[in-house]
């Protein structure tokens, strides 16, 4: 074994990564008796950071009781084991679902805010007077005939998108800790002892103007993604120069272990291609750190991977609600899915039609109304996403037949589609794709729009993505799985770096709630661990 004056710091646990899942983790393992020492390739955050802040969570919360809802764990487990599909087992699935209100007021005990005001309608992402909503497809069936509907988006509390102030109470939570962090710090390889991980080998930036610079460009580069992926590739170059030009190798060693929490690979457009080709045209959402590299270091000793091909794309057009009301076609003018499906699931139908292209048509009737709801049912991103959908990015014409031709659809398709819409709709028979009846109205008042809806990035009107899968880890501790089934010793990981339970399919709070359950699993498997250890001796 490597001896100890190699290493320029040791800890019980080492985390790879300080976003959701590596700071649960880590709060986790400190107070379980653990030394804990993460590391972070930027300033800490991730995904988390910058994502909307909601948790997916019920059974019965405080805040769905103060907003006068009865759940049940055993709904919720009904309702997932549909949206999951079998991507971990019935076991693993029932204690996430049995945990959820435990970790959801273990964030709130560490400083995280949720409350119980609950949006009036059904909504991709409510505005800033609520913080409790349906944020998957609970109200639509087949989902609302397994189990009886009830709003388990929980979003943390705060103006704009709320992952802001639910990461920066969980960097409070750290830092209140005796937990070590070392930022502009870029893990390259895990060390080993035979089989068994023991510790973490890392670039970390030198020079007090080299890491004033990097972390400059670091938060300018965050910021232009978001907004602008091709003016935020510019800054990759440099902030790549820093990371191999100003650098001093690190070796970290790891007592019990190491988790890998750095996020998916959702900005590796190579790897995304090779794995998902149907999402290369999406915007990434997260930040340059999600290129793949912890789920890289668990294959580098023998790590196997799993769901790669899977990516959730959030195809959102509703707020303004009135937007459901219209009709999704793909190329062929063929009806795609019901529309008041979350984004993701709209998403998961895009992907599989014709070339991912899918096409939202609404009548002037509609338009009218959701430019009239548009100031009372948005944020301020919704607003310019909805002002420039329904102004300027559209095709228009006078009737179906037209504006299918100038949109590229098939003429005779849609204008079979729509009728037969409307013929249902005037009958008042069920909707053929399952579509509450309030929402299903003929469209027949032209002119008519065709809405690009897509599986690729439009100037105001992105198409976020993450990427689901990952390292295959053993779902009772966390702990990385090679391809012969037995666990890589010393090696966990957590997050959207490991397969979880959103693997398969996302709504929204599930990967943020899969953080928590997943990095404290991880923090009590190897706090376990340590504890037999000491009695053994």
């Amino acid at each position: 074994m490597t001896g100890n004056r190699d290493w320029d710091a040791e800890a019980d646990v080492v985390i790879v990564g300080f976003g959701g899942a590596g700071a649960c983790a880590a709060v986790e393992a400190c107070d379980a008796g653990a030394d804990v020492l993460v590391l972070d390739r930027f300033r800490g955050g991730g995904a988390t950071a910058i994502s909307g802040g909601v948790v997916y969570a019920g059974g019965g919360t405080d805040h769905q009781h103060a907003a006068g809802f009865t759940d049940t764990t055993e709904a919720m487990l009904d309702y997932l084991r549909l949206e999951t599909a079998g991507v971990v087992s019935d076991e693993t699935l029932g204690r996430f679902c049995a945990q959820s209100l435990d970790n959801l007021r273990w964030l709130e005990r560490h400083g995280v805010p949720f409350e119980g005001s609950m949006a009036p309608r059904k909504t991709s992402y409510p505005t800033n007077e609520h913080y409790l909503y349906y944020s998957g497809n609970e109200l639509a069936p087949p989902f609302s005939e397994v189990a009886p509907p009830a709003p388990r988006g929980h979003r943390a509390k705060g103006k704009g998108v709320s992952g802001k102030p639910l990461f920066a109470a969980l960097r409070r939570a750290v830092a209140r800790r005796p937990i070590g962090v070392r930022t502009q710090t870029r893990a390259t390889r895990l060390i080993t002892d035979g089989e068994r991980v023991v510790g973490v080998e890392a670039d970390e930036i030198r020079g007090t103007l080299a890491r004033g610079l990097h972390r400059l460009l670091a938060a300018a580069n965050l910021k232009l993604n978001i907004y602008y992926r091709p003016l935020g590739r510019i800054l990759d170059r440099p902030i790549r120069r820093f990371e191999r030009d100003h650098v001093v190798r690190r070796r970290f060693r790891a007592r019990r272990g190491v988790v890998l929490a750095a996020g998916g690979f959702v900005f590796n457009r190579p790897l995304l291609a090779r794995h998902a080709p149907a999402y290369r045209r999406g915007s990434s959402l997260g930040t340059i750190g999600d290129d793949g590299s912890g789920i890289a270091l668990g294959e580098q000793v023998g790590g196997q991977t799993d769901r790669m091909h899977r990516v959730s794309a959030w195809r959102f057009y509703n707020p303004p609600l009135a937007m459901v009301e219209g009709v999704l076609v793909n190329n062929r003018g063929q009806r795609i899915c019901n529309e008041t499906y979350y984004g993701a699931r709209i998403g998961d139908h895009v992907a599989r039609q014709p070339d991912s292209e899918a096409y939202l048509i609404i009548d002037e009737r509609i338009r009218a109304e959701a430019k009239r709801q548009v100031p009372r049912q948005t944020l301020w991103f919704q607003r310019l996403q909805a002002e420039y959908v329904l102004r300027i990015g559209h095709e228009k014409a006078e009737d179906l037949a037209t504006l299918a031709r100038r949109r590229g659809i098939d003429a005779g398709g849609l204008v079979r589609t729509v009728e037969s819409y409307n013929a249902d709709a005037r009958a008042g028979t069920r909707d053929r794709m399952g579509k509450d009846p309030e929402h299903v109205r003929p469209l027949e008042r032209g002119p008519f729009y065709a809405i690009d809806c897509s599986l690729r990035t439009q100037p105001a009107f992105p198409i976020p993505m993450i990427t689901l899968g990952g390292l295959v880890v053993d779902e009772a501790t966390g702990a990385v799985v090679r391809g012969d089934g037995a666990a890589v010793p010393g090696l966990y990981a957590a997050g959207r770096t490991a397969v979880g339970v959103c693997s398969e399919s996302y709504v929204s709070g599930l990967s943020l709630a899969d953080c928590v359950f997943s990095g404290r699993r991880a923090a009590a498997a190897l706090t376990e661990q340590r504890h037999h250890e000491k009695e053994e001796t």
